[in-house]
């Protein structure tokens, strides 16, 4: 009776291969990164934010565009005046504008005007013609590049927070990749563990049966058998459900085809030992993506602050023109006289206005410094938060790293009781729950073996996330231009 139940023990202690009725899905690790970064519904959603905001800046840049504006008006009157007697004046005339105008980079406006005016009457009928330039330039409240840009820069600082936001959410995505494909893989180990506990389970009850029945064993014996079958059975069906429901899970992470089958991991989680050093791991950390995101967001902030002073100051505009005009009842000699440049008309200027009290502007300003103020502190807290999380991830990693040695010793224990009691057992020392119960703990141990080493990855994962490197890990970059293109490429 002794050489089956030493069998089952090294079917237990030996690694299972699991084969499928299905065709299934070999995964390694970077196969199933280089899936959900590329696939994953949220990570391509994302990736459309900072393509908007591209669409935001090209179309802040259209204030500089010229703006090209052209007039025709016809006017037919029948006044009477003081200086007619009496008589009714009738008139027609054809206005003809047109004029071209450039916002310049330090807030300025400059425009070419060409104003042709036809008149017919009873007392004149003539033409009057004017070519003229013109500039209005603020002094104040709004000149300068950065007050006319404004618009522009605000989408370019949202669009660089919105990439800091898209590495957020690809490292966070990266990071459950790993911890999804190892939980699907420590799930997998501990079914098979399940399913050679049950196996073990129901070789002890048939040769308890045979051992009751040649008067060996009291008929007890078989009910405690039975029942550490109907456990271990029930454990199994819970172990199925749990692998099931994590292939779901990982399947939906990765958009793997519904058509595809069974989902397998390829690489096992990594155990060799790893030493962080704690000044390195913190100074990588205070350059993650999401605090690269909230530096983004104080700049834009103070640029909006910046803004919002400028505009408390009074509107002061220099405005200047020069014309040259022709008047003539023929419009060629019109135009000769305006090329004579012998009626010149110019003028120069200064446009003051000021709101009394101007406290609209004023409380923008402020509401702005303390928005500025507040994305301050909340960046200092992120970088304090970011060394906690940093310190505890190392102790994380020491700490899973001696679990697996533990572990691993418990299982080398838990071995080596087991095969003391099925010796006790064959000799009568031990009754069969004894050999069950202490069977059961192997297979406590083995779980536990297995949830070490998941852990110990974890922990390497979340250390990996907390100083932002998981991505140069994995060899995955963000730029730009990936947004550039999704923005080009949208018709």
């Amino acid at each position: 009776m002794r050489l089956p139940i030493m069998l089952s023990i090294l079917m237990l202690i030996l690694p299972v291969t699991v084969y499928s009725s299905e065709t299934p899905l070999s995964l390694t690790l970077n196969e199933a990164i280089r899936m959900a970064v590329e696939r994953n519904l949220d990570v391509r959603a994302e990736l459309y934010n900072p393509a908007q905001f591209e669409a935001d800046i090209n179309r802040n840049r259209s204030i500089y565009d010229p703006v090209i504006a052209l007039q025709g008006n016809y006017t037919d009157t029948s006044t009477e005046t003081f200086s007619s007697a009496g008589m009714a004046v009738e008139s027609q005339s054809i206005v003809l504008n047109s004029s071209i105008s450039q916002l310049l980079w330090s807030g300025g406006t400059a425009a070419i005007t060409f104003n042709n005016a036809y008149t017919h009457s009873n007392l004149v009928t003539g033409w009057q013609t004017g070519l003229g330039v013109g500039i209005s330039q603020p002094l104040l409240k709004n000149v300068g590049r950065e007050a006319t840009e404004i618009a522009i820069n605000i989408s370019r600082h949202s669009k660089f927070a919105s990439l800091e936001r898209f590495n957020s959410l690809l490292l966070s995505t990266v990071a459950q990749v790993r911890t999804e494909y190892f939980k699907l893989y420590s799930l997998r180990e501990v079914r098979e563990v399940k399913k050679v506990s049950l196996e073990l389970a129901r070789k002890i009850l048939s040769e308890t049966q045979a051992r009751v029945k040649a008067g060996v064993l009291p008929a007890m014996e078989i009910l405690n058998a039975e029942f550490g079958v109907v456990t271990r059975e029930k454990e199994l069906i819970d172990a199925e459900l749990a692998v099931s429901n994590q292939v779901d899970v990982l399947r939906l992470l990765l958009q793997v085809d519904a058509n595809v089958g069974d989902l397998l991991t390829v690489d096992l989680p990594p155990r060799d030992r790893f030493d962080a050093i704690e000044g390195e791991a913190i100074q990588k950390a205070l350059n993650r993506p999401d605090i690269r995101e909230q530096k983004r967001n104080l700049e834009l902030y103070e640029l909006q602050t910046r803004n919002f002073s400028q505009k408390t100051l009074p509107d002061l505009t220099f405005v200047a023109s020069a014309q040259l005009t022709g008047l003539d009842n023929a419009y060629q000699k019109n135009m000769d006289k305006v090329l004579t440049f012998d009626y010149p008309v110019w003028s120069v200027g200064l446009n003051l206005s000021y709101p009394l009290g101007n406290g609209t502007a004023e409380n923008d300003y402020r509401r702005s410094r303390l928005k500025t103020d507040q994305t301050s502190l909340q960046l200092r807290s992120l970088e304090e938060n970011s060394t906690k999380e940093v310190k505890a991830a190392i102790r994380g990693i020491v700490t899973g790293y001696k679990q697996i040695e533990v572990a691993d010793r418990g299982k080398a224990f838990a071995e080596e009781r087991l095969r003391a009691f099925v010796r006790k057992n064959e000799v009568g020392l031990a009754t069969t729950k004894d050999v069950l119960d202490v069977e059961n703990d192997l297979a406590v141990s083995k779980s536990n073996q297995i949830n070490a080493v998941v852990g110990y990855a974890n922990a390497l994962t979340l250390y990996w996330q907390a100083t932002g490197e998981l991505l140069e890990r994995e060899k995955i970059r963000v730029v730009e231009g990936d947004a550039d293109k999704l923005y080009s490429a949208t018709r």
